[in-house]
């Protein structure tokens, strides 16, 4: 009987999770797969009818075999391998750094920190557009005056240019959760390893970095899934800059092109699934790796 109504109280705690979960998660792919085994095609040399053909795994096959798709994922993979460590090691840094007895008006810096994540992404990516167009901004103004040349809007400098963007936007957003995590850590573990002999880079690096990992690996697994949606600041890069952004820049992009400027919904709906996969499997291999570690740990 107990057990009963302990099953029945779980059923309608998780009830109205499961069902936002299956209309907002589970439909949704369920009908980008449904759509991305159909195309669509025109009889008469384009000038007839248009009619929608099975076409099985056509549309997965076209996707893989586009240039521009695959290197879309090289972008991406550049993208991570400079994001991503940048992000942990700088947010992580940070946040260990106002968790010291050094740092003075913390609440000051924490909401300093914060407030550019408050900002919308496409306002954040116009911002730094305008920072980085020549003739208008006072950071490239300062930058030639110095003798330092760069072009942001350049094949080399354009992944550069989002990465700083995004760093931007997500840096003290992440610092506030490693922050919040240092500050659960009995203090009397920290005061343990002082009495020992540990210095300030000890006790930050061999106590309290290894006691919030569970936070450092959430922090990970979720920049790891951000980091391959990465879309609206190329986007607005590309927009009239004249940078190297192009509309296929990244699967995303991709994606978007093929629906709202070629109006091939099967096609843009493989490229979702093949990137939402790419995503999962990404994502497995990071929580099975940070849990061996823990493990061996």
């Amino acid at each position: 009987m107990k057990r009963a109504r302990t099953t029945g109280a779980a059923a309608i705690l998780l009830g109205p999770f499961f069902a936002l979960f299956t209309l907002a998660t589970v439909v949704p792919i369920g009908y980008a797969f449904w759509l991305s085994l159909f195309t669509e095609k025109q009889s008469g040399l384009g000038f007839g009818s248009t009619e929608t053909v099975f076409s099985g795994l056509d549309n997965y096959a076209a996707a893989l075999g586009d240039r521009a798709f695959r290197e879309g994922f090289g972008v991406l993979l550049g993208y991570c391998l400079c994001y991503i460590p940048l992000l942990l090691t700088g947010a992580l840094a940070l946040a260990l750094l106002l968790d010291s007895a050094l740092a003075r008006a913390r609440r000051f810096f924490q909401l300093a920190l914060f407030l550019p994540h408050a900002v919308p992404g496409i306002i954040a990516a116009l911002i730094w557009v305008y920072l980085y167009t020549p003739q208008l901004s006072p950071v490239v103004g300062a930058m030639e005056s110095g003798g330092i040349g760069f072009d942001f809007f350049s094949p080399g400098g354009a992944l550069p240019s989002v990465v700083n963007i995004a760093l931007w936007e997500w840096l003290g957003y992440n610092m506030v959760i490693f922050y919040a995590a240092l500050q659960a850590v009995d203090r009397s573990v920290l005061e343990a390893a002082t009495v020992d002999g540990a210095g300030a880079w000890r006790t930050a690096l061999s106590i309290k970095v290894p006691l919030i990992r569970a936070s450092v690996v959430m922090v990970a697994l979720f920049t790891v899934i951000g980091s391959l949606q990465l879309f609206t600041e190329p986007l607005i890069l590309d927009k009239g800059t004249g940078s190297a952004v192009s509309s296929t820049w990244t699967p995303n992009m991709y994606a978007y092109t093929a629906a709202f400027e070629r109006n091939d919904y099967g096609l843009a709906a493989a490229a979702s699934l093949l990137l939402a996969l790419t995503a999962a499997l990404l994502s497995f291999v990071v929580t099975r790796f940070t849990g061996r570690k823990g493990r061996k740990a």
